[in-house]
């Protein structure tokens, strides 16, 4: 028989319990780690004045950053799932590493179960696609590029780690930094119609942002990743052929950057823009793989990131003032 002390007890305990499930979802999802819904702030900040506010252009941006949430949660769930059920993720967020904090994975951690995970991951997966799909009827322009791009990254962002583990035959950076051009070229074609020189340009920057901090994790985690056969660059290389890679990396953002305005890309001052990016990046570098701090290098890469994307964002936002049509 239940005495009171024990009905109060439960009462007590069922609302944490619930608090605590929904708490688990959030940390599976990601939610914190908003970075590649920033490509949204490039893109508004990147159309014309007028088209900013236009309500069949707001409505669509908005679906989409809602769609764009629900796929993100999808893929990283996956994710997780794949790390979980292979042992990467025991390996790299173990007792072994206290740096990486266990809560993040959940499954790790056993506030989720791999069956929760994987319904979360599907019903995130269709809510996603039906909110893409419903962005794109509503959309002041449907150009095919950009709805068959928005399509394959819906496809490609589940089978990233899950089904057919693209990141578990070679094409683990690559996906990276193609996410992210994909989540500024596609809401921009569907609200302008075509998605110019300097817009691809800032794609590319863009995608190119989540991608030097994920090198970071990679040369972080390749005990894990070698164990389970996972081949990133890091674990195909040697520690030297993996820094050259990075410093590969780094050095292509530096010429896209100075490139750009010599190609008619980009106005002249763009460079001078982005020079906040370029010295962080070199000292990114320095951190990393010269001083050793590897995941201080990881945490530095996304504060650059999202700097980036703030000088991006405002120069946008003054080109139109000195004639500039972007």
């Amino acid at each position: 028989m239940l005495m009171i002390s024990d009905m109060e007890s439960v009462t007590e305990t069922v609302p944490y319990r619930s608090w605590s499930r929904v708490h688990a979802y959030v940390r599976l999802a990601k939610l914190d780690v908003f970075d590649y819904y920033l490509g949204l702030l490039v893109v508004f900040s990147a159309l014309a004045p007028a088209e900013r506010f236009e309500p069949r252009a707001l409505a669509t941006l908005l679906i989409f950053l809602l769609g764009e949430v629900f796929v993100v949660a999808a893929m990283v769930a996956f994710d997780d799932l794949t790390g979980y059920l292979d042992g990467s993720d025991v390996t790299n967020y173990g007792p072994d590493a206290p740096a990486r904090r266990l809560a993040r994975k959940p499954l790790v951690a056993g506030t989720l179960n791999p069956r929760e995970v994987r319904r979360f991951g599907w019903v995130t997966c269709v809510i996603g696609a039906a909110l893409w799909s419903s962005a794109a009827i509503v959309a002041p322009h449907r150009p095919v590029w950009a709805l068959v791009v928005g399509a394959v990254t819906v496809i490609v962002a589940v089978q990233y780690s899950y089904g057919v583990k693209l990141s578990y035959h070679g094409f683990q950076e690559m996906f990276l930094a193609a996410l992210g051009w994909s989540l500024v070229v596609v809401p921009f074609g569907l609200v302008h119609g075509f998605a110019g020189g300097f817009v691809l340009v800032q794609a590319f920057l863009f995608g190119l942002g989540p991608l030097l901090f994920g090198v970071y994790s990679n040369t972080n985690d390749i005990a894990g990743d070698r164990r389970v056969g996972r081949p990133t660059v890091a674990v195909l290389t040697s520690a030297r052929g993996n820094a050259i890679f990075v410093a590969a990396i780094s050095a292509l953002e530096f010429v896209v950057i100075l490139g750009a305005p010599f190609i008619g890309l980009a106005p002249w001052w763009f460079p001078l823009v982005m020079v906040p990016t370029i010295i962080l990046r070199a000292t990114q570098y320095d951190r990393g793989f010269r001083r050793g701090d590897i995941l201080g290098a990881r945490r530095l890469g996304i504060r650059i990131h999202r700097i980036t994307v703030v000088l991006l964002v405002g120069l946008n936002l003054v080109y139109p003032l000195f004639g500039g049509r972007i």
